[in-house]
C-alpha cells in the first residue's frame, strides 16, 4: 500500500499559511525546526517533541479565519497579521512605532490607522483569535495530529506574562508546546533580520514577558544549536528530517481528504468563497468519471481542484470582497494567486506532481490566460477540467460584484467563453456532463433560424433548389424564399460566400 508521511501535508499548510500571513515563504518551516531541536535541549521526550514539531507547522492554521473583518478594519489583512508576528505588546516602544509599520501599505493614512489599531485592537485581536482557536479545534484533528497539538493551538497568541490574546492565560497554565513555539519564532524572526546576534538579543529581551524564560535560557545557552543551518539546503527536506519517529503516514488515497482541510483555511478568506474550492472539486471529479479516468489520476484531479486557490491567500481579503472595479495593480495581484499555487505545491513531495494542473486553472485556448500564458491544448486534460470547473462553478456561486447566474445562463456563459478562445471545449463539455445537463445550443448568427441553416448547409455544398427541397421534403420556390433571407442576413450573395460564411460559424457540422 502506498502511503505519505503526513508531515509533508502539514509542511504545506505552514507554506500556505506564511505568505497568508505576511511572512516569508519557508518562516514557518525553519520555525518548525527549530522548535524541535529546543524541545530536544529542554529535555522533551518523543511525544512531547512531537507536539511541538506539529503546534509549529499548524501555527497559523486559523490566520485566514478572521482576515475579511481584519481588511475592512485595516485595509491590509496580510500586511497586518506580518506587524502582528513581530510587535511586542509590553513594550511601549513598539508600540509607537506601529506608525512606521503601517506607512508600509497605508501611506499617509498610517498614523490614524495606528490609532485605531491602538484602540480597537483589544476587541477585534480577541475576537480574531477566537475564530482562530475555533478553527484549529475544527482543523487539527483532520489532519491527523495529537490532541495535545490542537490545544496548544489556541495559545499561539498568548504570552508567559499574561498580555496575550484571547484569554490571557500565563505561565505554566500554557502549553508547553506552545512556550517553545513562542521563543524559537521570535529566535527565528530577529535572526532573519539581525544574525545569530539579533536573536539572541530579542529572546532575552522578551525573556519572562512573551516568553517563558526556562525555555528562554535554553535557547540561550545554545542559540548556534537550535538556529544552525540543517544538514539539507531544503526547508521541506530538512522538517521532514526534524520529524520525530515514529513517522506519522496515511494511504495515498487520503490526499484528498488532507486537501480539502488546506482548501477550507483558503476558502476562509473570503465570504464569498466559503465552499468554492470543494464545488470545484466536485464538478471536476464528476467529469472526470464522466471521461473515464482512472482511480489514481481521479484522486490526483479531486487534490488538484481542491488545492487549485492555494495562492489567494496572499492576497489581501479587501481585494476578493471589492464590489467594484480593481485597480491595474490589484489586477496584477490577482493574476499572481495561480503562481503562488504551483510554488507552494511544487515545494512538497507528496503534491509536487499535481501543481502544474491546479495552478494552470487561468491558462486560455487562446493563450491570453495567466500566469504562464500556456494554450490551453498543451495542459493535460485534468488541467483543463479544472479550469472548466472553477469558471463553472465561479459563475453559479454568488460574488461581492453579482449574483449567482442560474445555472443555463451559466452554461450559456461556460460555451460562449470556450468559443471565444477561452476555457477547453471538451472540458467545459464534460463539466456540463457532470451536472447533468448537455452543453446548450450556440445561438445561430446573424438571427438564421434552424431551416435556414438546414437550406444552408445543403446549398454551400452546390445542391439546387430543387435538390434541396427533395432533401428537406419542401418546395423549390420555399427552398427560393429561404435563400433570399440568408442572403440578406448574412450579407453573401453567393454558394462560396455561404460556403465560408458557414465554415466561419461553425455551421457545418
Amino acid at each position: 500500500m502506498r502511503t505519505i508521511r503526513v508531515a509533508e501535508v502539514l509542511a504545506a499548510v505552514s507554506l500556505t499559511t506564511d505568505v497568508a500571513a505576511g511572512m516569508s515563504l519557508e518562516k514557518g518551516l525553519r520555525t518548525c525546526t527549530a522548535a524541535t531541536r529546543l524541545a530536544r535541549l529542554a529535555g522533551g521526550d518523543d511525544r512531547q517533541v512531537r507536539v511541538v514539531f506539529e503546534t509549529a507547522l499548524l501555527r497559523s492554521i486559523g490566520c485566514t479565519s478572521y482576515a475579511p473583518e481584519l481588511a475592512a478594519l485595516f485595509g491590509d489583512d496580510v500586511a497586518l497579521q506580518a506587524v502582528l508576528k513581530r510587535v511586542d505588546f509590553a513594550d511601549e516602544a513598539v508600540v509607537d512605532g506601529l506608525t512606521a509599520d503601517f506607512k508600509r501599505w497605508a501611506g499617509a493614512a498610517a498614523p490614524e490607522l495606528a490609532r485605531t489599531f491602538v484602540e480597537v485592537f483589544p476587541h477585534v485581536g480577541v475576537q480574531a483569535m477566537r475564530n482562530g482557536c475555533e478553527t484549529s479545534r475544527d482543523l487539527g484533528p483532520r489532519l491527523g495530529v495529537l490532541p495535545e497539538s490542537v490545544a496548544a493551538l489556541e495559545d499561539v497568541y498568548e504570552r508567559w506574562d499574561g498580555r496575550g490574546i484571547p484569554e490571557g492565560r500565563c505561565g505554566a497554565d500554557l502549553s508547553p508546546a506552545a512556550r517553545t513555539v513562542h521563543v524559537a519564532e521570535q529566535a527565528v524572526l530577529a535572526g532573519a533580520v539581525g544574525g545569530l546576534a539579533g536573536a539572541v538579543a530579542e529572546v532575552r529581551r522578551r525573556s519572562g514577558g512573551h516568553l517563558d524564560p526556562a525555555l528562554a535560557e535554553v535557547f540561550l545557552a545554545a542559540p548556534e544549536a537550535v538556529l544552525a543551518a540543517p544538514d539539507s539546503a531544503d526547508a521541506v527536506a530538512a522538517v521532514l528530517e526534524a520529524e520525530p519517529l515514529p513517522h506519522a503516514t496515511v494511504p495515498v488515497e487520503s490526499v484528498p481528504q488532507l486537501s480539502a482541510v488546506l482548501a477550507r483555511i483558503v476558502d476562509m478568506k473570503s465570504p464569498w468563497l466559503l465552499g468554492h474550492s470543494e464545488h470545484v472539486a466536485d464538478l471536476a471529479e464528476g467529469a472526470g468519471r464522466a471521461a473515464g479516468l482512472d482511480a489514481g489520476t481521479l484522486r490526483d484531479l479531486r487534490s488538484a481542484a481542491l488545492l487549485h486557490d492555494l495562492g489567494r491567500v496572499v492576497i489581501p481579503a479587501g481585494i476578493w470582497d471589492r464590489p467594484g472595479r480593481l485597480t491595474t495593480a490589484e489586477t496584477e495581484r490577482v493574476r499572481m494567486h495561480t503562481y503562488w499555487t504551483h510554488r507552494i505545491l511544487q515545494r512538497v513531495p507528496a503534491l509536487a506532481t499535481i501543481a502544474p494542473i491546479a495552478s494552470a486553472h487561468h491558462e486560455r485556448a487562446d493563450g491570453g490566460g495567466y500566469h504562464r500564458g500556456d494554450p490551453v491544448r498543451e495542459l493535460p486534460l485534468t488541467a483543463r477540467i479544472v479550469a472548466a470547473a472553477d469558471l463553472f462553478a465561479a459563475l453559479t456561486e454568488p460574488r461581492a460584484h453579482r449574483p449567482a447566474y442560474p445555472l443555463p445562463e451559466a452554461a450559456r456563459i461556460l460555451v460562449r467563453d470556450a468559443d471565444e478562445g477561452g476555457a477547453d471545449k471538451e472540458a467545459c463539455a464534460l463539466v456540463l456532463a457532470a451536472t447533468g445537463m448537455s452543453a446548450p445550443r450556440r445561438p445561430l448568427p446573424d438571427g438564421l433560424t434552424d431551416r435556414e441553416v438546414q437550406v444552408l448547409r445543403l446549398a454551400a455544398r452546390g445542391l439546387t433548389s430543387r435538390q434541396v427541397g427533395a432533401e428537406l421534403s419542401i418546395s423549390p420556390r420555399t427552398v427560393d424564399h429561404h435563400l433570399t433571407h440568408i442572403y440578406d442576413k448574412t450579407g453573401r450573395r453567393t454558394r462560396a460566400g455561404i460556403a465560408l460564411y458557414a465554415m466561419e460559424h461553425s455551421l457545418l457540422r
